[in-house]
């Protein structure tokens, strides 16, 4: 078993454009072999009752239950989940503060994510949820010194095809974590049929 935040953490919080207050990296106890998907979100909530591991009945919870659920996951907790061999983590550690996150930033915090990712070593499957994940994991593959994972271009005509980082398959898709998860049937709806393709590869 390993306690996550205890493993990875920023010492030096050199990022602008973010809301240090809420930095948050998952606090679990989990027994990281038993991993076999890795979601990966945009940024920890500008709340931290709403983030995935809070307590209670948290946003980012209530919205990626729902997501499984769409994808025929019979689930209704997030432990459910992780008993499921899914765990859930965000590229950006801080909260947005404005409505996009630099580039820059996306990089800075992508070495925690690398370190992130490392902790997994039977993960089978990555799920990218938004376009903050897909540059994350561009940045983490570039510094370990693969090619690009993701190629450039809009979500929906990407997502049609296959892509692997480490012989672990990927799949860019859309963010499920909070409000926007709302916003549009159509991308609701991908993000079933992702979330349905990723556990089939995983049993």
């Amino acid at each position: 078993m390993m306690k996550i935040n205890e493993c990875i953490y920023c010492r030096h919080f050199p990022c602008t454009d973010v809301n240090h207050d809420v930095y948050q990296v998952p606090p679990i106890e989990i027994a990281t072999e038993q991993v076999r998907m890795l979601m990966i979100s945009e940024a920890v909530p500008s709340n931290k009752g709403d983030y995935y591991y809070a307590e209670g009945d948290p946003l980012f919870q209530q919205t990626t239950i729902m997501a499984f659920r769409d994808a025929g996951v019979q689930v209704s907790t997030l432990d459910e989940l992780i008993q499921l061999g899914v765990y859930f983590a965000t590229a950006v550690k801080c909260g947005k503060t404005g409505y996009g996150i630099s580039a820059q930033t996306v990089k800075t915090c992508s070495e925690l994510l690398q370190d992130e990712i490392l902790l997994f070593p039977n993960v089978k499957v990555i799920m990218l949820m938004g376009d903050v994940a897909i540059r994350a994991l561009n940045y983490v593959a570039k510094a370990m010194g693969e090619k690009r994972v993701i190629p450039s271009g809009s979500t929906y005509k990407i997502r049609k095809f296959q892509y692997y980082f480490r012989n672990i398959r990927v799949f860019p898709s859309y963010l499920q974590a909070g409000t926007s998860f709302f916003i549009e049937k159509s991308k609701r709806r991908m993000i079933a049929e992702d979330i349905a393709g990723a556990m089939h590869l995983i049993f």
